[in-house]
C-alpha cells in the first residue's frame, strides 16, 4: 500500500510534551505491532547528541525499525520542509514493506507542516549560509537586519535586531529566489497525508514537573556534561548552530563557559524544559482533529492499541 489521498489512515501520530512517556507507549505498541517508528523531533536528528535528547537506546531501538534519528551531523542543519519529505518517503517504503508507519515526537512545527502541508520556501546553499555569515561578522546583525528590511519589511518588522537565525535564514531565501519570505506565507501545499493523530496530554503537571526533573538529573548522572564537553571540543562546534540550541544543551554549554554556576545551570535546565513541555502541550490543546489521552492514567496503552489495532498487522510473536 503507497502513500495516497484516500481517507484511510497512513500512518499514526503519536505527540506529546517532554517526559510525557511517548517512548515507553510506542515500544509497547511495537512489540505487539508490526510498526516501524518515525521520530519527530529535532533534536534526535543530530549524531552524538544521545544523552541529552534522551535518544533511544540500542536495546530499545532493536524492537523495530526507528528512522530520521542520527541523520545529521551538529553543524548540518535540518528543516521542517526536510523533515516532511523524509516522512513522506518513508511512510511509502514502510507500508510496501508490510508494516505500519508509527510517526513519535513532540516537535510540533514538524507536526504542523505533516498535518497541513508547508511553504514551498527553498532551501540553502552553504555558499550563500557562508557569504551572510561572513557580511554578519563584518558588519553586524543590526545592520543585516537593515538589509533585510530593505527587501522584506514584513519579515523585518517582526524579529529582533540581533535574532542571526531567523534574519540570516530570511536573507537567504531573497537571495536563492528573489523573493521575499514572508510572500511564501500562505502558499501551503495540500498533498497532506491522511493520519490518525494522538496527542498526550498529563492532567497532572506536577507529575509531569517531578518527571522532567527526574529525567534531567538522570541525564547529569549517564555524563551529559561530558557529552556537551565532547561537542564543544569539535572543529564544528557552533553555540549558534540549531542544534546546539536545543533544550538542555544551551543550559549546559552556559555551565561550561564559566558563564553560570552550578545551581544556576540545573535550575536553568529544569525550567527552560518545562517552559518546552507548556508549550509543546499548548500546541496540542490548539490543533483540531486529535485525541487527546492522559498518558499517566492506566488505559492509556489500551487506548493507543485499540486504535493501532484495525490499522497495523499483529507481529508474528504478538
Amino acid at each position: 500500500m503507497s502513500v495516497s489521498t484516500e481517507s484511510a489512515p497512513q500512518a499514526l501520530l503519536l505527540l506529546g510534551p517532554t517526559a510525557s512517556g511517548k517512548s515507553a507507549l510506542s515500544l509497547a505498541l511495537a512489540r505487539r505491532y508490526d510498526v516501524e517508528i518515525i521520530s519527530i523531533d529535532s533534536a534526535l536528528v543530530y549524531r552524538a547528541m544521545d544523552i541529552g535528547s534522551a535518544k533511544p537506546s540500542a536495546e530499545e531501538m532493536s524492537v523495530c525499525p526507528h528512522h530520521l534519528i542520527d541523520i545529521r551531523d551538529i553543524s548540518e542543519p535540518y528543516s521542517a520542509a526536510e523533515f516532511l519529505e523524509d516522512a513522506r518517503r518513508l511512510i511509502n517504503d514502510i507500508h510496501e514493506r508490510g508494516r505500519f508507519p508509527l510517526i513519535v515526537g513532540g516537535t510540533m512545527l514538524y507536526a504542523k507542516a505533516l498535518r497541513e502541508g508547508i511553504n514551498d520556501i527553498p532551501t540553502s546553499t552553504p555558499a550563500i549560509r557562508d557569504a551572510i555569515a561572513g557580511e554578519a561578522a563584518e558588519c553586524g546583525w543590526p545592520a543585516m537586519h537593515e538589509k533585510l528590511a530593505a527587501v522584506d519589511a514584513v519579515t523585518a518588522a517582526r524579529l529582533n535586531p540581533n535574532d542571526s537565525q531567523r534574519i540570516g535564514r530570511a536573507l537567504e531565501v531573497w537571495r536563492i529566489s528573489g523573493r521575499a519570505l514572508s510572500s511564501f506565507h500562505g502558499e501551503l501545499s495540500r498533498d497532506v497525508i491522511p493520519l490518525v493523530c494522538v496527542g498526550l496530554m498529563p492532567e497532572d503537571r506536577t507529575k509531569l514537573h517531578r518527571r522532567i526533573e527526574e529525567r534531567f538529573d538522570l541525564m547529569l548522572r549517564q555524563g551529559f556534561l561530558d557529552e556537551v564537553k565532547a561537542l564543544m571540543s569539535r572543529s564544528d562546534f557552533n553555540r549558534d548552530s540549531p542544534a546546539m540550541r536545543a533544550v538542555g544543551y544551551r543550559q549546559a554549554i552556559e555551565y561550561l563557559s564559566g558563564e553560570s554556576d552550578w545551581d544556576a545551570f540545573h535550575l536553568a535546565g529544569v525550567a527552560a524544559t518545562r517552559q518546552l513541555a507548556k508549550r509543546q502541550m499548548t500546541w496540542l490543546r490548539g490543533m483540531q482533529n486529535i485525541l487527546l489521552i492522559d498518558p499517566f492514567e492506566s488505559g492509556a496503552y489500551d487506548a493507543l492499541a485499540e486504535i493501532l489495532a484495525p490499522l497495523a498487522p499483529l507481529k508474528a510473536n504478538g
